[in-house]
């Protein structure tokens, strides 16, 4: 450790760490806009600017190591002028739609611009004039809007593997783009998400399903059902000033059926129901031999990365569909039979922390007989939107308890909202599916926490299984080359797209730091310690569902409403 100076008082600086770092750390306010935590600095905006004593100039405080005895004053007459300057250039052709902006409440440029006073323009430039990339079913580009920033190109390449975007041209004419300048619908792209989180302005945004909802809200022919994933009830509290971390499943519950919603199910329920084919799937492989290592099938952008990046592993993942699938499929045979209606007449709505689902929803593998097994994907944001729109005070709303029998879970299937937690909940059931004993211990500790990779080696009897857990796809990457290169000591893995799982999902509250994400994934551990059913297997629900209409799992019903199959895309360079 080492002591600087900021703005004439004593602060502790780690050495060989960024000023930047060490400022944030002791409280003190420093803009950026191109900052991307855990990646390398840029210092590419020059909002971050420091006036160092002894330092002609300012320096970026992103890129400058601290050194014993620094002097720094962050917010003096020059540095503030300075960041005021880049932010009047960046507006300088910036599209003045402030009004219609879906990031007209949380844009980062606007706000700097208000906590800088900027209230006239003081440069014009000449306006762009891109068209706007809608090809995509889950994500939507204006390169009007964009800074050149790069945090979305950065994220990624470098955190999620996929490069799909890239600086483009030179000059005054660079844009971000993807390869040859296509749509994003024929790139590499996966629909993560990720992108949209890191973009500090409206440049990238979810392609939006809030106007098919409240049309079908309004249609009386309509029997209008909504599931909700494992990680939105400790999410969407931020939207309304409820503290990070806090599950408010039951009062969302009860604002989803005051939006007109006929049948509110939680996704939990097909988490369980998940676990059931997937720990019997991997129960079935270590019977016969393999294909190992078994890989997870809950996210999509993974399925996809897989698709185009690893084909060979296709045969790898698991056949399950994911939860989202299966509660679909299951809503629209078994429901709709028992409740005698019309699969057609059931419009079928999630709400997820994900963009990915909205293209998962329109896969063909999910569709029979022309029928979607989802017909719409609501991300966390966009459930706060509608609420907004209806004048619901959700902090102030009752808990209202789930339909039957789709509201029925187990804590396993709560823990899907985190990395982790599809792991921990197949490793309880295996367990008990090969040995017809209870694991002695159901906290799998190993499996648990932020960290990229996790692994560990799990007694199953008489078997040692090897297990991993991967979140962000740049660490599944590694991993997926390790097993290329001949390691064989893994029996499954679990990959979520985004880093630290749903709980961080592309769909989420925008401007959530890491301790909001840790606060997210110990509300589900507490879940997790404090609710009696714990097992996927031991939900009562499940086990009726299976006696009255699936049979068993693995059986030809289950494998043909819950399983599918997946094929190599081709995408372009």
């Amino acid at each position: 450790m080492m002591t600087i100076e900021a703005n004439g008082r004593q602060v502790e600086a780690k050495s060989g760490e960024m000023l930047l770092a060490t400022l944030r750390r002791a409280g003190i306010h420093v803009p950026t806009l191109c900052h991307v935590e855990g990646l390398p600095p840029t210092g590419a905006c020059r909002l971050c600017v420091v006036e160092l004593e002894g330092r002609p100039g300012l320096v970026p405080s992103c890129a400058t190591p601290v050194a014993e005895g620094m002097k720094v004053w962050t917010h003096s007459p020059k540095v503030v002028q300075a960041r005021k300057t880049v932010v009047e250039l960046l507006l300088a052709n910036h599209p003045d739609d402030c009004l219609y902006c879906v990031r007209s409440d949380d844009c980062q440029l606007r706000t700097l611009a208000s906590e800088l006073g900027v209230r006239q323009r003081r440069y014009s430039g000449q306006k762009r004039t891109h068209k706007e990339d809608t090809s995509s079913p889950a994500i939507e580009r204006d390169p009007d809007k964009c800074i050149l920033c790069g945090k979305c190109v950065r994220v990624c390449e470098e955190i999620q593997g996929v490069a799909a975007i890239d600086f483009v041209g030179r000059g005054s004419k660079t844009i971000v783009n993807t390869a040859f300048e296509q749509g994003i619908n024929v790139s590499s792209c996966i629909y993560c998400g990720q992108c949209i989180m890191a973009c500090p302005t409206g440049a990238l945004r979810e392609q939006s399903h809030i106007k098919e909802v409240m049309d079908a809200l309004a249609d009386p022919a309509k029997h209008v059902v909504v599931q909700h994933a494992p990680s939105v009830s400790v999410t969407l509290g931020e939207e309304f000033g409820i503290k990070p971390g806090t599950d408010i499943a039951g009062i969302m519950t009860g604002a989803l059926r005051r939006l007109g919603f006929d049948r509110v199910f939680d996704t939990a329920f097909a988490a369980d129901l998940t676990i059931m084919e997937e720990a019997s799937e991997l129960a079935q492989r270590v019977r016969e031999g393999g294909p190992f290592p078994m890989m997870t099938s809950c996210s999509p952008g993974w399925i996809k990365y897989v698709e185009q990046f690893y084909p060979d592993f296709i045969n790898n993942l698991s056949t399950c569909k994911s939860p989202q699938q299966m509660m679909g499929a299951i809503i629209k045979s078994f429901y709709a039979e028992r409740e005698g209606i019309a699969p057609e007449d059931i419009y079928s709505v999630s709400i997820m922390p994900c963009t990915a689902k909205k293209f998962e929803a329109g896969r063909y593998e999910f569709l029979k007989d022309g029928i979607a097994d989802v017909d719409a994907v609501l991300t966390t944001r966009e459930l706060a939107r509608i609420i907004r729109m209806r004048g619901l005070d959700l902090p102030g709303m009752r808990p209202e308890a789930a339909d039957t029998p789709f509201g029925e879970r187990s804590t396993a299937g709560k823990l899907f909202g985190a990395t982790g937690g599809v792991m921990e909940a197949a490793i309880r059931t295996a367990h008990y599916l090969l040995t017809g004993a209870e694991l002695e211990n159901l906290k799998v500790e190993a499996v648990r926490g932020l960290d990229g990779v996790k692994e560990a080696r799990v007694q199953v009897g008489d078997l040692s299984v090897g297990v991993a857990v991967v979140s962000g796809l740049a660490n599944a990457a590694a991993l997926l080359e390790q097993v290329r290169n001949g390691r064989d000591d893994l029996h499954f893995i679990e990959v979520m797209t985004c880093p630290g799982g749903c709980i961080a999902g592309g769909g989420q509250p925008f401007s959530t730091d890491l301790d909001a994400v840790k606060d997210r994934m110990q509300a589900l551990y507490k879940l997790d310690l404090d609710e009696p059913v714990r097992t996927s297997h031991a939900n009562e629900a499940v086990k009726r569902l299976y006696a009255e209409f699936l049979g068993e799992p693995l059986g030809e019903k289950s494998h043909h409403l819950l399983h599918t199959h997946y094929a190599e895309r081709k995408v372009m360079a």
